[in-house]
């Protein structure tokens, strides 16, 4: 029997990577989109979801247990961006950043763990950020919010283990996908006391995207997780130095390491 797999944000970027990818393997992918009726080429079925929406959510489960017998993998892969220092960035902005990026994520594993115990297997993948384990300059409300659901996929992974259900979280670098366009971008402020290096900071950002991998290397590595018998906790794939940067953030001391982020970000 084909294995399940359900991948949030499946529309464009990192989701629809992944889902192309694991479709073609024989897998039955279901994916989603705020607004599925803008991609009808997909070669599998997306559904409407709102990740922001508690009500949305429960529709969207509603409508998927008459579709599937059961569910093997959540990839809670959808998410958002968000710039701006952390004295300016508006806190509404940040809140709805919360609710896609963590709080959404977390109430689909609330929704699909019943059905994976149920069927006494599953596996849990929640896409993090290599910036969910370090406070970005200028994107520190975006590494809160994947920092948030790195921390708890520990727990949870330690509390589901006795029901045959495994959790991991994938931390990407960069990949050349259209993320930027999606982001919250504080605006920058006339006689904001940051507004010199934030707009060069904002320059760097879309750079690294424009100039990063390719988001098939992400797909692979979701395949490869979903066909492994044990999980680690925790992944990382992206360019050498974001992932040198996980290995020197856990050995140099607090201080060597803050200098080199801030000579990284011209801080």
């Amino acid at each position: 029997m084909k294995q399940t797999v359900l991948v949030t944000g499946a529309s464009s970027g990192l989701g629809k990577s992944i889902s192309i990818h694991l479709h073609s393997l024989g897998y039955t992918v279901i994916g989603t989109s705020r607004f599925p009726q803008k991609y009808s080429d997909l070669p599998f079925p997306l559904l409407a979801l709102d990740l922001s929406s508690q009500a949305s959510i429960d529709m969207f489960f509603a409508e998927l247990t008459t579709k599937i017998s059961q569910l093997d993998v959540l990839v809670n892969n959808a998410g958002v961006g968000i710039t701006g220092a952390v004295e300016e960035v508006n806190l509404e902005a940040l809140r709805s950043h919360f609710d896609t990026n963590f709080f959404g994520p977390l109430a689909m594993v609330q929704q699909a763990l019943p059905l994976m115990r149920a069927a006494g297997k599953g596996k849990i993948i929640n896409i993090t950020s290599i910036g969910a384990s370090m406070g970005l300059p200028f994107r520190g409300g975006y590494s809160a919010s994947k920092g948030a659901l790195q921390l708890i996929s520990e727990a949870l992974r330690m509390e589901v283990a006795q029901f045959g259900i495994e959790v991991c979280t994938l931390a990407p670098g960069d990949y050349a996908t259209d993320i930027a366009s999606r982001r919250y971008y504080e605006p920058n402020k006339k006689g904001s006391p940051y507004a010199a290096i934030y707009q060069e900071s904002l320059s760097t950002m879309d750079e690294h995207v424009d100039q990063g991998n390719d988001p098939i290397e992400i797909a692979k590595a979701v395949a490869g997780y979903i066909q492994q018998n044990k999980l680690r906790p925790h992944y990382a794939v992206g360019p050498f130095m974001q992932r040198l940067s996980l290995t020197l953030k856990r050995i140099l001391p607090q201080k060597v390491f803050e200098r080199l982020l801030k000579n990284h970000y011209n801080l």
